[in-house]
């Protein structure tokens, strides 16, 4: 079974100051570490959505990886993650779909790999919790997909959708902490 990642990197990065799609640090392009956790992780075909830095983005895709553009990225992560969902609903075997942010870059492939562990079907609603701080990566099952487009909306993402639909959370801190990297790091 075939399950699409997603790696939502659509934001101008206001308070990062700077597209995040574009940020590496001393490991390397953020955008590459998220892809290749995503794959390690299990997922395939695994699909960038840009939005803000599109074009200097699409320079540091991976070879293997997709990407699309959320024409409407300025609207928030609604709009990155309706894209996402609207490109993989083209894919008829996809059951589900794994999703996680560029701004994640430490995010190890185990935490992918629970978070896919089977059985996975159209129903599957799963998330990453961090000492039960919830988190990335998520899984949303095709049933679910529809009914989580019509409740997105501005930079308010799935998580209204995921508690009222009884999400399975699944705890990844012995993984690592599950920290987004919010601001530029400092030298």
């Amino acid at each position: 079974m075939r399950i699409p990642g997603l790696v939502l990197a659509a934001g101008a990065g206001s308070r990062f100051g700077g597209p995040k799609v574009l940020a590496e640090d001393d490991r390397g392009p953020w955008l590459s570490r998220s892809i290749a956790a995503l794959r390690r992780g299990g997922a395939d075909p695994v699909i960038a959505v840009f939005g803000a830095a599109a074009e200097e983005a699409e320079d540091l895709l991976p070879a293997g990886a997709q990407s699309i553009v959320a024409h409407n990225w300025q609207q928030g992560v609604s709009a990155s993650l309706r894209a996402g969902l609207d490109e993989v609903s083209e894919n008829p075997d996809a059951v589900a779909v794994v999703v996680t942010l560029v701004d994640l870059p430490a995010m190890p492939a185990a935490a992918v790999a629970r978070l896919l562990a089977p059985p996975l079907t159209d129903a599957t609603l799963r998330q990453a919790v961090y000492d039960g701080r919830p988190g990335h990566p998520v899984v949303l099952g095709r049933g679910h997909w529809p009914r989580l487009i019509q409740t997105l909306s501005g930079d308010t993402g799935a998580r209204p959708y995921l508690v009222a639909s009884g999400v399975e959370e699944v705890e990844c801190g012995d993984l690592w902490p599950g920290d987004d990297v919010d601001r530029p790091r400092r030298a």
